[in-house]
């Protein structure tokens, strides 16, 4: 069981609620905080008082004073009208963490909502109540708030109840309306008051979610591409020279120095290394651990960044003590999307690099000997193209990722008669970072796919030479699964095998 607080939520809990379905609960001081917030925000409304958010319009209305017998009117007028994103739904881990998310920046207890808004979430997550949310129409400012108020739609409703204002969601594999989902789970649907439905919808959550599962997705491969330039420089015979500490500690970089020792690891034992007698190698097996360390240092960054907007309030305005609602910006998802714009960059250039190893695996002039495209013999070239269209499929997926690379972060424009001037556009820039680090991740399975044919192919030639360890243990792994053919065959299911298994997180032990 999983306990929020809105101060110490971390990336393994937001994948164990994601993906695994561990439950989670509200810490009773939260729920005192909370209570407390909530107090001071009637006491506003009370007061009569202009204070944005909570007696107010939004946005360009900010100057329009609305009495308290209306302020359950605003705030359900205010889901109603910004549920309007388009595209294909979001996937359900992406919806789960963002409402685990969203729950946790109500618990920090700046946002004034009661916590049984907090509870309602964390009831829907706990029975598996998952709203349908369109992936496009957040600008990432003011926060993600067409996708959240997509999410509102299913816990939320007015007097009148209508089934047709509820939004979808999906129930035990059922897609329903977000009326039907709750009643089906036992989960009152709540009419939200004073401050609340601005305290949902208002802050970069989603961004966030997107974003948390890309850098733990982003993690898990960059340990994999250590492994497939291992299993490529023994393939190739490489020049170990280039690993050799003394010389990444001279540079100082902790990305660096780590992809260099993860390598030497892998590898220890091997006689395939330094085999051939070359001095160097080319750029993509010699400079691996410079390029592939960079986008460690990255995600180092990366995850500092999330982490800490795992556990923002990020809401507007923010209560802080009796009387005391503070406006500011801490919805806006510049953090986010500048992380999200880096990382993408960053795993795009993992797969770049791992797509010129997979071609100099394929290339008989590059591949220290191997058979061209790594046919079963030279004989049957010609006859058979080998891997020669796995080549291809890596290149169009590099491609891919060095348009969608092109940072989101840098571009906006004014929405909400130009009193939002300026925006981050940070669900765009998740997204994208999100495609970028699933291609990358079909990349890496066709380079291991591909290193383990020409490993069996170089041991056919050197019968004696030994794979190192971590190499080695990869290799029968893959061959456990997936055993050698010698002619053309159809290779896309093996591909598929490869990239299932090495996308689990169990591979790497």
């Amino acid at each position: 069981m999983i306990e929020i607080d809105g101060n110490h939520l971390s990336l393994s809990q937001v994948a164990a609620v994601a993906r695994h379905r561990e439950p989670v609960r509200l810490a009773s001081a939260a729920q005192q905080r909370m209570e407390q917030a909530h107090a001071w925000v009637q006491e506003i409304v009370a007061a009569g008082s202009p204070v944005y958010g909570i007696n107010t319009g939004f946005g360009v209305f900010a100057d329009q004073i609305i009495s308290p017998a209306d302020a359950t009117r605003l705030t359900r007028n205010l889901i109603l009208s910004h549920a309007v994103g388009t595209g294909p739904a979001l996937p359900a881990e992406v919806v789960r963490a963002a409402m685990l998310i969203r729950a946790n920046t109500l618990a920090s207890g700046y946002s004034g909502v009661r916590p049984t808004v907090v509870e309602t979430l964390l009831s829907m997550l706990n029975a598996g109540v998952t709203p349908v949310v369109p992936a496009q129409g957040s600008l990432g400012s003011s926060g993600d708030l067409a996708p959240l108020s997509h999410l509102a739609l299913v816990f939320s409703t007015d007097e009148a109840d209508r089934e047709e204002d509820s939004g979808y969601a999906v129930y035990q594999g059922e897609q329903m309306s977000g009326k039907a989902a709750m009643q089906a789970a036992g989960i009152p649907r709540l009419i939200l008051g004073a401050k609340e439905g601005l305290a949902v919808n208002n802050g970069a959550t989603f961004s966030a979610a997107i974003a948390a599962l890309a850098v733990i997705d982003a993690n898990h491969l960059l340990r994999l591409a250590e492994l497939s330039l291992a299993m490529s420089l023994e393939a190739m015979l490489g020049v170990s020279a280039a690993f050799d500490h003394r010389l990444h500690a001279a540079r100082h970089h902790p990305g660096q120095i780590a992809v260099a020792a993860a390598v030497r690891r892998l590898t220890q034992g091997s006689t395939l290394l330094d085999a051939a007698g070359k001095v160097q190698d080319a750029y993509s097996l010699r400079c691996a651990p410079q390029v592939q360390g960079a986008a460690r240092d990255a995600l180092d960054f990366a995850t500092q960044v999330i982490t800490r907007e795992l556990n923002a309030a990020t809401d507007n305005p923010l209560l802080f003590d009796r009387g005391v609602a503070i406006s500011g910006g801490n919805f806006h998802g510049e953090p986010v999307g500048l992380a999200m714009d880096f990382l993408g960059i960053a795993m795009a250039e993992v797969a770049a690099i791992s797509e010129r190893r997979i071609f100099r695996l394929t290339d008989n002039k590059l591949n220290a000997g191997l058979p061209p495209m790594l046919v079963d013999s030279p004989e049957a070239a010609g006859l058979n193209s080998g891997m020669m269209m796995l080549q291809y499929t890596a290149a169009s997926l590099v491609l891919e990722n060095q348009t969608l690379a092109n940072p989101d972060s840098v571009h906006s424009l004014p929405t909400s008669a130009e009193q939002e001037d300026h925006n981050a556009n940070s669900m765009t820039a998740a997204r994208n970072a999100r495609q970028i680090i699933e291609n990358t991740a079909h990349v890496l399975a066709i380079e291991i796919y591909c290193a383990t044919r020409a490993l069996e192919l170089r041991l056919r030639q050197m019968p004696h030479a030994r794979m190192g360890t971590g190499v080695r243990a990869a290799y029968e792994k893959v061959r456990q699964q997936i055993p050698y053919q010698a002619g053309d065959a159809w290779w896309a299911p093996e591909v598929e095998r490869a990239y299932q298994l090495i996308i689990q997180e169990d591979f790497l032990d």
